[in-house]
């Protein structure tokens, strides 16, 4: 971790002011999420959301990609600041769902068990003591823990674990899916789980970021011997570019780590990581979906926003008073939120279901490509209840 440069805040002054974001209309912000969730409860009562819309409403699916908790978190977010019922039943009437994806081993050959899990199960214990949620979260983390390969020190992405092609791809997304193993360990006393997550984090930090503190989306290490082979991507722009979501979900995934482990190198690697992306933001502050690309007509990806802005303020809270970067970190993210809420938020578009437009799901795969995606919609619910209540996250 010590290799990765640190470039700082290269824009002077650009984030040492506040701007006039108020809880105001973060409230309203909210208050109009509510009314989309309500908008869809009926429609996605048995079923979930699509990973991305489809002219921005998005379409009934089942519980078989890695996408269905963003849904059911947002459930659980709209539950624990309404405190109405409605929404708790709606989030526990899809418990059988994800029971069923677990016991049945249905599309459950991805590390993406973590997201599916933690925003579902993880929470509905957390908030309500539901013990049939935490067994089902505990079988989610055995099955996750099976995609621990020990001597690449790393959990496989997706794929059958002994298909020659899958071997050893480990993805920057999967920093999300550690808390899973993290909060197993801690309700079960059994360690195994967090030592894996442990040793997933560590190679995450030493072979995904780069030393210029930019990431790669994938990374492939040698199964037998543990040796680091190359990086690539799978949805970036190339192999030597950065892809705006995989360095948001490095701003968020680390500081999620070093919640459970302390290791302060993690915070020190997620300032140079957070640092990288924020001196590529546009003017308003909302990142195309590339990193390598700062102007121009490209798309921008209001999703990796919104998790960038998580990350960032989860970054701050466990940095001292005495770190000018704390204050900037949250003024950042004031920034890209405040931006959100006026130029990227669904209700000048009746139609759409969603509620952030002009997300990227893949553009090399021309999928979802400037339209709302579920995960975009579930973190800016996440950042609008961070920065308006004392909010103890699910991950």
């Amino acid at each position: 971790m010590s290799q990765v440069k640190d470039e700082g805040i290269r824009v002077d002054g650009k984030y040492e002011q506040a701007p006039s974001l108020t809880k105001e209309r973060c409230e309203e912000a909210i208050t109009f999420i509510l009314g989309q969730v309500d908008r869809n409860l009926e429609t996605f009562k048995d079923t979930f959301p699509s990973e991305a819309s489809t002219d921005n409403v998005y379409r009934q699916v089942g519980n078989t990609e890695w996408t269905p908790a963003f849904w059911t978190g947002m459930l659980w977010l709209a539950y624990e600041t309404t405190g109405a019922e409605k929404y708790r039943q709606a989030a526990e009437n899809q418990l059988g769902s994800y029971r069923q994806r677990v016991e049945e081993r249905r599309y459950t050959d991805t590390h993406d068990l973590g997201f599916l899990y933690t925003l579902s199960c993880v929470s509905a214990y957390k908030l309500t003591g539901n013990e049939e949620a935490k067994r089902v979260a505990l079988e989610a983390a055995d099955l996750l823990y099976i995609r621990y390969l020990e001597k690449a020190g790393i959990i496989q992405a997706w794929g059958n674990l002994s298909d020659p092609k899958q071997q050893g791809r480990m993805i920057i997304d999967c920093l999300m899916n550690l808390p899973l193993l993290f909060w197993a360990s801690e309700v079960s006393g059994d360690r195994k789980y967090r030592d894996a997550a442990d040793s997933h984090v560590r190679q995450a930090a030493a072979y995904l970021i780069r030393e210029d503190a930019s990431s790669f989306h994938t990374f492939y290490m040698d199964t037998e011997t543990g040796a680091p082979k190359y990086g690539s991507t799978a949805q970036g722009y190339s192999d030597d570019s950065c892809w705006s979501r995989g360095q948001a979900w490095g701003i968020y995934g680390f500081p999620l780590s070093y919640r459970y482990t302390e290791d302060e190198e993690l915070i020190d690697l997620t300032k140079k990581v957070a640092n990288y992306f924020l001196n590529r933001l546009p003017d308003d502050y909302v990142a195309y979906w590339d990193l390598i690309f700062t102007g121009g007509p490209e798309e921008r990806d209001s999703s990796a926003a919104a998790i960038a802005v998580c990350g960032l303020l989860e970054t701050s809270s466990h940095l001292p008073l005495t770190d000018p970067l704390k204050r900037q970190y949250e003024n950042a993210a004031s920034h890209i939120l405040e931006s959100l809420i006026d130029n990227y938020m669904t209700r000048d578009v009746p139609s759409s279901n969603g509620i952030l437009l002009h997300a990227v799901y893949s553009k090399p795969g021309n999928n979802g490509v400037d339209e709302c995606c579920i995960w975009g919609d579930y973190y800016m619910f996440e950042a609008l209840v961070r920065v308006t209540r004392d909010w103890k996250p699910y991950w």
